[in-house]
């Protein structure tokens, strides 16, 4: 016997005919013995449809700000989970599976006061571990908690996936189930390289990496969880048939495992290739080189909540001058342009140039940090094919390189071969 957490995205639930067949899949788990608790997110397209009605609200009242409240906007958007908590525990109860839905605050999870965009700080889950023991599958809204407000406070998008291994750790689970509508985590994205194969484990720092430069199959926050507590991960495929061969087995079945690298026994030199499109590089010409100037660049774009990534510095020759490069997502171009007008007295730079249509394109794997030449192969690679790299950051694990938009599926699929990913 094991306790396993289930969690199930919004297509997974898409519909009551979805929601019966989520309910098979726990009802497989339970039928096997293991002690279960199910997190679920809002059937697919109602928390866009929440935004919207809240955004439009003031509109409507003809109110001369666009302005809300944060508290109300989650009380409205975190009623999605709680509707489709309620229809699964119904699905469980009518399989004669005892099943009873949570809502956050009734567990708690606390979290900070960040409405809209909080932290979960703490889970009181000793009566789930209760209930549990007891035979009854919980079914947890994911996505919220409880503010120290004492009211509802959502964790952002994704938060759901948080949610679900956060439980997990809480709980002490022996694995957390991630359910989408994919069936692994793969090389690559099988849309733009047909030859990307799923992985049968990756290591918590790749899949980090992975996820935090453009692969959408988690959240970034609930792998930062994961490897901080250790929780093993398996992503898997909500649309398998539930009684199909191997969905039960508890040590392999058919998924992704996210895992400590120490599991790992053959650890590939490459894991993956990543890519994020829509990014956008700003550069500071001729910027004044003294102490304090880039934490006047970048000190008021992280409080406007910019990210920033790839920076590159180029000193003039006579160590006076200096050119400060960096990428933004394309959506916060606008706002940075105009976060960094209103500090170029401090900062004291002579222009600024911008460039969009950039993508990032990011190669990972753990055992990178024991190989040398991963880097020389490719840029060798791409300027055999004619493609120019605008900036180069590097860690440990991981190599991004930004490159014109119009090269993006040419780049993965090169550098998906030179690291002969799609021959393994």
């Amino acid at each position: 016997m094991a306790r396993i957490v289930m969690k199930f995205g919004g297509t997974s639930v898409a519909d009551l005919d979805r929601i019966h067949n989520v309910a098979r899949h726990v009802k497989r788990e339970v039928d096997a013995g293991h002690e279960v608790a199910v997190v679920v997110s809002a059937m697919s397209g109602k928390t866009n449809e929440l935004v919207a009605w809240v955004q439009n609200m003031p509109k409507v009242t003809g109110a001369s700000s666009p302005f809300y409240d944060a508290r109300e906007y989650d009380a409205i958007v975190a009623s999605g989970e709680l509707v489709t908590a309620g229809l699964l525990a119904i699905a469980l109860q009518s399989m004669d599976v005892n099943a009873r839905s949570w809502q956050g605050w009734q567990i708690p999870i606390r979290t900070d006061n960040a409405h809209g965009a909080a932290r979960i700080l703490e889970i009181e889950g000793e009566e789930i571990v209760r209930r549990m023991g007891e035979g009854q599958v919980a079914v947890v809204a994911g996505f919220q908690g409880l503010g120290p407000d004492n009211r509802v406070a959502t964790l952002g998008r994704g938060g759901s996936d948080t949610s679900a291994v956060a439980i997990a750790a809480a709980v002490k689970a022996d694995r957390c189930d991630i359910y989408t509508d994919v069936d692994g985590v793969y090389t690559t994205d099988p849309r733009i390289e047909p030859k990307a194969r799923r992985l049968k484990k990756i290591a918590f720092e790749e899949m980090l990496e992975m996820a935090s430069l453009g692969a959408k199959v988690l959240q970034v926050r609930s792998v930062e969880l994961a490897m901080v507590h250790k929780v093993r991960t398996f992503v898997r495929s909500s649309f398998e048939d539930p009684d199909a061969p191997g969905m039960g087995d508890l040590l392999n079945p058919p998924g992704t495992l996210i895992c400590d690298e120490d599991e790992i026994v053959e650890q590939e030199v490459v894991t993956g290739i990543a890519y994020a499109k829509d990014e956008a590089q700003i550069s500071l010409r001729r910027v004044a080189d003294r102490p304090g100037v880039s934490a006047a660049i970048f000190g008021p774009l992280a409080e406007a909540h910019i990210n920033v990534d790839m920076i590159v510095q180029n000193i003039s020759e006579d160590g006076s001058k200096t050119d400060m490069t960096f990428t933004v997502p394309f959506g916060d171009v606008e706002k940075a342009l105009k976060v960094l007008e209103g500090a170029k007295e401090q900062v004291g730079f002579d222009v600024i140039q911008h460039e969009t249509g950039l993508v990032k394109v990011s190669v990972i794997g753990i055992g990178m940090r024991s190989h040398a030449g991963v880097a020389a192969s490719a840029f060798r690679a791409l300027a055999d094919k004619g493609i120019n790299i605008k900036a180069i950051t590097t860690s440990e694990i991981k190599i991004s390189i930004l490159i014109d938009g119009p090269y993006a599926e040419l780049a993965v699929r090169t550098l998906h071969s030179v690291y002969g990913l799609d021959k393994k």
